[in-house]
């Protein structure tokens, strides 16, 4: 008999709720398609150097999060509607069953609840994990053949995160359940009737406080440089956030107590007072809803950015083939040339010197103009600080310790190689080849070099800069190579040798690990040896001014190498919109849930409105209102707060990476796909609570 009523009870909560199971079988599939990747990620076994386990790790962190957070959602919505029931439960108990029983009974259909959005979303999960595989293969520039397998650890996982978060909530459900007696049980569901107006004049002062603090937040952000003055404005900014709502709430009551003439046209006052009680019964809820907002937008904008770096930059840092570096000017490559040659790939070679003249004015000078740099490496009256400059440069890992030239031979060479024109360079002039990013910030560097001919006397005149990409993050120059005619380098040394290759066809995967085998320690953007300031570094490969992303290796293979970052880059950019989307989806059920159950109480202020005069395009219209008031109130907030930290961080990634793209365009991209998802809630929550208000009426 118990059983029998739990399972009709179930399916009448899974029509009453069905936007919280809809949501449960979302989060779960998703759930399942992540967790998979730790047990079914095929891609791990080619990306074994660090790649897999980022992935891995990033998942993790995500996890955690969506555990946390669903855990919220699960133990928010039992608690819910134990208060919606809770009538029921005082008859149940009124009628003679124990309390015992009754909590059985409700923690049974719970359980039947969530194993059938568990069900549903695992199957939805075995076909969104092969959509997840077919995008990450994708974007590595391989091919997948979809095949669907069920991983018992995958399912094991899933099952641990999911069942965890439900057990604990209906653990906390049922210890609240037995601390209640019949009349607390009853009068359970009239308690958000019950709002208590004390001190609203005080309390309306929060307000302007909370948009004071929010405005401070929006001019000082970007000056905030120790971690505890930002640590400091951002619980600053969360109290804010849980603030807002008291305030708003009553400014409203006190604006109708004024008994304004606005509050009288049209339906205000309803509006009015229906927004004000009801921001006052969540406003914890609110709270925590406009956080998740906020975490959302910003991880969806910088997953954006990410992706835009990969499909619009990406490609371009890496033009050559094959290409390694060697500190040893005398290096022939003849061990690496034997690697490649032996997988038959007949490539076509091209050996070179990078050169120095044992000065550093360019370096001084892109220190000191730089956006990058700002005023560090400046005097207080703006010209270098050439002590503190010189002082940095060995041990700096951003550029080398000398300035580097190339020839106009080797250049237009390797210009060949890639496609490009060829450049020509009179006797008396040399060129600036600069990477793209940084093409508008050096337009004025040939009025302040003075770079002289071979003899060391007459000086050269700056032809063009030229910002073709050209492997510069240490292979060719660091942000920079000076190309001078051949005869300049004869009054110079040799720096380094790099050696190119051009390859028809593709070259396998395994090339970059044999490569890198070669050497016991990988040459890194930051050397990892130790050394005393009075001794010489090794010569190592320095990025430049690269400090977001940064990838500089001795040994590059472009298929191999790009096809690493992308799924180094698909390690973040993935993890961020899911977090972003659970987050999103846990809210707006909060949202449309609270309104749907309070549907039947709206139904009878619709009644009377409707005696009073309203016909139904009227109460349409005010239904519309009242939900895009609601709904809209915590979105807004959300994206007024994270809209400074997002535009802030993107203006300095497209600064950084070189991204095509407006520093607001991450912003708006993310509003679009949040608000993409907020309309899909919206509309479903306005047709079902205005089918509950019109039913039997209309």
């Amino acid at each position: 008999m118990l059983n029998k009523l739990a399972f009709r009870n179930m399916k009448r909560s899974a029509r009453d709720y069905l936007v919280y199971i809809l949501t449960m079988t979302v989060v779960t599939a998703l759930m399942y398609s992540f967790n998979s990747l730790f047990f079914q990620n095929e891609l791990a076994v080619y990306f074994s150097l660090g790649g897999a386990d980022m992935m891995s790790a990033m998942i993790s962190l995500a996890t955690f999060f969506i555990v946390l957070i669903v855990a919220w959602l699960i133990n928010y919505m039992v608690r819910f509607m134990l208060e919606k029931r809770s009538t029921e439960f005082g008859i149940y108990l009124l009628l003679g069953m124990k309390k015992k029983t009754v909590s059985q009974l409700y923690i049974r259909e719970n359980i039947l609840l969530g194993c059938a959005a568990f069900l549903l979303g695992c199957v939805l999960g075995v076909l969104l994990q092969q959509i997840l595989l077919t995008i990450m293969f994708s974007m590595v520039r391989m091919e997948y053949h979809l095949h669907i397998s069920i991983n018992r650890r995958t399912v094991l996982l899933t099952v641990l995160c999911y069942s965890g978060c439900y057990l604990l909530a209906l653990f906390r459900c049922r210890r609240k359940f037995r601390k209640m007696n019949i009349q607390a049980l009853i009068n359970a569901n009239r308690q958000n009737e019950e709002i208590r107006e004390m001190h609203e004049g005080l309390k309306k002062l929060l307000l302007p406080l909370s948009l004071l603090f929010i405005f401070l937040f929006w001019t000082v952000f970007g000056r905030l440089h120790s971690a505890s003055q930002i640590l400091l404005f951002l619980v600053g900014l969360v109290l804010t956030i849980y603030l807002f709502y008291t305030g708003l709430s009553a400014w409203i009551i006190c604006y109708v107590r004024k008994k304004s003439g606005g509050i009288y046209r049209g339906q205000n006052l309803f509006l009015l007072r229906q927004f004000s009680s009801k921001i006052r019964t969540m406003q914890f809820t609110l709270g925590t809803l406009t956080s998740l907002f906020t975490l959302a937008l910003m991880g969806a904008s910088v997953a954006l950015m990410f992706s835009t770096y990969e499909n619009t930059v990406l490609d371009d840092k890496f033009p050559f083939d094959i290409q390694m570096f060697s500190g040893d000017p005398e290096e022939d490559f003849e061990a690496e040339k034997a690697i490649i040659d032996a997988l038959g790939l007949e490539p076509q070679y091209y050996s070179y010197h990078i050169y120095t003249d044992q000065e550093i004015q360019v370096n001084a000078w892109m220190l000191t103009h730089l956006r990058a740099w700002g005023a560090m490496y400046r005097n207080a009256d703006g010209t270098p600080n050439m002590p503190e400059i010189a002082e940095m440069l060995p041990w700096g890992n951003v550029y080398y310790p000398s300035d580097t030239y190339m020839g106009i031979s080797d250049y237009n060479h390797l210009r060949a190689m890639l496609g490009y024109d060829e450049i020509p360079l009179a006797s008396g002039e040399y060129l600036v080849q600069i990477k793209p990013r940084l093409y508008r910030e050096v337009q004025e560097i040939g009025k302040d070099l003075r770079i002289t001919d071979a003899a060391g006397k007459n000086l050269l005149t700056c032809a063009a800069v030229v910002a073709d990409p050209f492997s510069q993050d240490g292979h060719n120059g660091a942000d920079y190579i000076l190309v001078v005619p051949d005869a300049v380098l004869e009054r110079m040394t040799p720096y380094y040798t790099e050696l190119v290759a051009s390859v028809d066809g593709t070259i396998p995967m395994e090339l970059q690990n044999s490569l890198d085998a070669l050497e016991e320690d990988e040459v890194l953007p930051f050397q990892m040896q130790t050394y005393m300031k009075s001794e010489k570094p090794e010569l190592g490969l320095y990025p430049g001014s690269d400090s977001i992303i940064s990838h500089t290796k001795a040994y590059l293979v472009r298929d191999s190498t790009i096809s690493m970052l992308k799924y180094i880059l698909g390690s973040l950019i993935i993890p961020l919109f899911y977090i972003g989307l659970v987050f999103v989806c846990v809210a707006m059920t909060v949202l449309s849930v609270q309104q749907l159950s309070d549907s039947a109480k709206y139904k009878f202020r619709y009644d009377v409105l409707g005696k009073l005069g309203l016909d139904r395009r009227q109460i349409r219209r005010l239904i519309l209102k009242q939900l895009a008031a609601y709904y809209l109130c915590p979105a807004l907030l959300a994206m007024v707060i994270s809209g400074k930290m997002i535009l802030f961080v993107s203006n300095a990634f497209v600064n950084q990476t070189g991204v095509p793209a407006a520093a607001g365009r991450f912003f708006l991209e993310s509003i679009t796909l949040f608000f993409g998802i907020y309309l899909v809630y919206f509309i479903v929550t306005y047709v079902g609570f205005q089918r509950n208000v019109e039913e039997k009426r209309f």
